[in-house]
């Protein structure tokens, strides 16, 4: 169908405003990115759990659920990754909208990739929390034994081992997860975040 024959209807429902004003909070789009193993997924379902017990609606897209879903159809190339995070950012801008505060865990391994991720979501509304975490660390930690299968080149394409990862310039915040705890980590994220959802 040609672009012309479509016409939404954004300007015609209920606005983000009166959405965040009923849940009484400020949406964002919270996006972890770091290598597979830094931590991300451990430290967003950890934000949830916290921010849930504050009284705050969240919602966590993570790598592997959406890709056996909404994504399964796409594979490991950098089209496929760029494509996984423009419709991750699609999905999570929907999100922002009904006034939900979206937590992400993606690699997303290009800065480009992110770059795009910000322009769709908004630079308002897109904080990057980079894990920053050592990649033999994170190969210690391997506890899908993803590290091991790459490097037997039983997975191609695998960021830090065939793909190369490009840290963020300019995080919003930047974690080290090497020698602090989990509640640690999580507090430092709060203690970040809580002031720009607050309603």
């Amino acid at each position: 169908m040609k672009q012309e024959n479509i016409h939404p209807v954004f300007d015609k429902i209920a606005s983000r405003s009166s959405k965040e004003a009923r849940l009484k909070q400020s949406s964002k789009v919270l996006w972890f990115t770091g290598l597979s193993g830094s931590g991300k997924t451990t430290l967003a379902i950890a934000l949830e759990k916290t921010l849930n017990e504050k009284g705050y609606l969240t919602q966590v897209l993570d790598g592997d659920n959406i890709r056996s879903g909404i994504n399964k159809n796409l594979g490991f190339s950098y089209e496929d990754r760029q494509e996984n995070i423009r419709r991750i950012a699609e999905i999570s801008k929907l999100f922002l909208d009904c006034g939900v505060i979206t937590i992400n865990s993606f690699v997303s391994p290009a800065r480009e990739m992110r770059k795009m991720a910000r322009e769709i979501i908004g630079d308002n509304d897109f904080i990057e929390i980079y894990v920053n975490t050592p990649l033999d660390i994170c190969e210690k930690r391997d506890v899908k034994g993803l590290y091991e299968k790459a490097r037997k080149g039983e997975i191609k394409n695998f960021t830090g081992i065939q793909d190369g990862y490009e840290a963020p310039l300019n995080a919003d915040i930047e974690i080290n997860t090497e020698n602090k705890s989990i509640d640690v980590c999580t507090t430092e994220i709060i203690d970040f975040v809580l002031p720009l959802i607050q309603g």
